[in-house]
């Protein structure tokens, strides 16, 4: 091959509809600066447009993760139809494992009636002669209908190159799959950034692949790794990504052209806190946990560059986490800009309200802050690094400066008491006017986790591919074992935790489906004193905070020991008794909670507290 090779970039169902993906969208860029002809395609749309709207996203975000039905709905147009499996999938996984219904099993397969038509229409419609190579990206349940095209496509066009990347093919995962799919040629494990230039360099040059770092390929019919590639270390040398052909597919689609746009990027990889403390669950990172970030003035220059060039304002960020450093640089400079953008971050729980109020600023709309639990014993078997007061600590503070927290509770870790449950449910008949957890989820086993590499020394026994895999692929246990990445497992001391903590999950559930019930609110008096109006029990209820009180109360509004709250009221005129006793009225009546010695005030401020007047 004299020229460079011409690349097809492929995202299949079940991909999201408002947002492109962000591997392919880095990749194509970094290609066409490099004078690769690379075309990227997001065929989800294809399928949408067959399927219908509400099916599509149907699968996509109402049925759970772990069922897989996504990729179970391509499994007849991988391996041929199994009827007996098929039937075993719907009772085992559909309808004992998850309840769901005759309805939802039905709806399935009809549904499933257009997959292999819809692959047939790839297979007809794309020019698969103008491209030399054909790269796959595989996260969540994009794996059966990626590999069912790519046979597909192998099998029409043998001489095309078919190269596997993403989240499901790393590690010993992608090597394990690449070892039972022959028609997968190449593997890229990890980050791909630099290892797919390199191989389509080299199979330019007519050179063997098998001397990129970071690859999976054939020698000698055999699966082989090639040695590990190194990192991105700086990731100001990326190219801004180009989402030109997701918004080209997006708009050729009749139902989903309308759809609202949320463009990805990435301001940093890994995680600042999993090198000090790998949260005990985390499967994220399997790579590398090294935490590299752009400097603020790329972030703020990409930014500017695909709200300007795309005309959407709502950016994801992909980052794990929030790099700390950004509070003094990069979100200053959103702030004074007027907030360019709509953002989406995750971060830490243990942030200053200051810093809550920056985020707000900046055009952080909506945030995950990784809450995970509200006990505090639970919280540090899982080594999160907050405590059950800072994480209400921020529900309020997101509450009152305009922030969305999406946060999921965990619950099921091994060391966990009933205790711990008795106290969270306790603590909710508090905080219930709160923006509640967008879920309730059992602790899941994930590849990559502590738990996983070391599920005795976890207390964590029976660990093995979690059922579903079976029906994904027909292969022996050891192979399900090496693609799986979700697995089951069995507490070594044989508790089930729905035991102890069912009544304190019915109690989250129940803030779930009502939402914040009423409002507990802190406003400034014209004389200078404060007033708590107290709307969660269907009436309104005032609360004058004069004096002392109002001092003791506002040096609360940030997790407090009870020594500096005492302090504040004796030094505000009051005796250390009658602070005491203040405390525990706040207590009794839900304005303030406590944990071991240390107080939190629950009202939210209004109207919101600007930077002068904050602490």
């Amino acid at each position: 091959m004299n020229r460079p090779p011409r690349v097809l970039l492929l995202s299949m169902p079940w991909h999201a509809l408002d947002r492109p993906s962000l591997g392919l969208g880095l990749l194509q860029a970094g290609l066409r600066r490099e004078g690769v002809p690379c075309d990227v395609r997001h065929l989800g749309f294809r399928l949408a447009d067959v399927i219908g709207l509400e099916d599509y996203l149907w699968v996509l975000d109402a049925l759970p993760d772990t069922a897989f039905a996504g990729d179970w709905l391509f499994t007849a147009a991988l391996y041929g139809e199994r009827p007996d499996a098929d039937a075993d999938y719907a009772e085992t996984v559909l309808r004992r494992t998850w309840g769901l219904g005759e309805t939802a099993v039905n709806r399935l397969r009809r549904v499933r009636a257009h997959c292999e038509p819809f692959l047939a229409g790839c297979l007809a419609s794309i020019p698969w002669h103008e491209y030399d190579v054909v790269g796959f990206t595989s996260t969540f349940e994009q794996n059966i209908a990626s590999l069912a095209l790519a046979r597909r496509v192998k099998r029409a066009h043998p001489r095309i190159v078919t190269v596997f990347g993403g989240a499901n093919w790393e590690g010993e995962m992608g090597h394990e799959l690449h070892a039972r799919f022959p028609f997968v040629d190449v593997v890229c494990s990890g980050e791909a950034d630099v290892s797919f230039p390199a191989l389509l360099r080299r199979l330019a040059e007519g050179g063997d692949p098998a001397e990129v770092p970071g690859l999976v390929v054939r020698r000698d019919g055999a699966s082989v790794r090639t040695r590990p590639a190194p990192p991105i270390a700086d990731l100001d040398r990326l190219p801004v990504p180009c989402f030109d052909d997701f918004l080209a597919d997006r708009a050729a689609s009749r139902i989903a052209r309308d759809l609202p746009v949320h463009l990805p990027m990435e301001t940093s990889r890994g995680c600042w806190w999993g090198m000090r403390h790998h949260c005990t669950f985390c499967g994220l990172n399997g790579g590398t946990m090294a935490y590299r970030a752009k400097s603020p003035q790329r972030a703020l220059a990409e930014i500017r560059e695909l709200t300007g060039r795309y005309g959407v304002t709502a950016l994801n960020v992909a980052d794990n986490i929030l790099d700390m450093r950004y509070f003094t640089t990069l979100l200053p400079a959103l702030a004074a800009e007027g907030a360019p953008a709509e953002l989406f971050y995750e971060v830490k729980a243990n942030l200053t309200a200051a810093q809550v109020r920056l985020l707000a600023a900046a055009g952080v709309r909506r945030m995950q802050p990784g809450l995970e639990s509200l006990s505090d014993h639970v919280l540090a078997l899982m080594r999160k690094g907050t405590t059950a007061l800072r994480n209400v600590q921020l529900l309020k503070w997101c509450a009152e400066f305009g922030v969305s927290p999406h946060w999921g509770l965990l619950y099921g870790f091994p060391g966990e008491t009933p205790e711990d449950y008795e106290d969270i449910r306790a603590l909710i008949d508090a905080i219930d006017f709160l923006p509640p957890p967008k879920g309730v989820y059992p602790l899941r086993l994930d590849r990559f986790s502590p738990y996983h590499s070391d599920p005795e020394g976890f207390g964590i026994t029976a660990v093995r591919p979690m059922a579903v895999y079976r029906y994904l692929y027909p292969f022996p246990e050891p192979s399900l074992r090496r693609i799986a990445y979700f697995f089951d497992y069995a507490h070594a001391d044989g508790r089930d935790p729905l035991t102890y903590a069912a009544p304190a999950l019915d109690r989250v559930r129940e803030w779930m489906e009502g939402g914040p019930r009423g409002a507990l609110i802190l406003l400034r008096h014209a004389d200078g004193d404060h007033v708590l109006l107290d709307t969660r029990d269907g009436r309104t209820v005032a609360h004058r905070l004069a004096g002392w009180r109002g001092a003791v109360y506002l040096r609360c509004d940030s997790v407090t020991g009870e020594r500096a709250a005492v302090a504040a009221g004796v030094a505000a005129g009051a005796e250390a008794e009658e602070v005491r006793a203040f405390l525990a009225v706040c207590r009794d009546r839900r304005l303030m909670i406590e944990s071991a010695g240390r107080w939190l005030a629950l009202g939210v401020h209004s109207p919101a507290r600007g930077e002068h007047e904050l602490p």
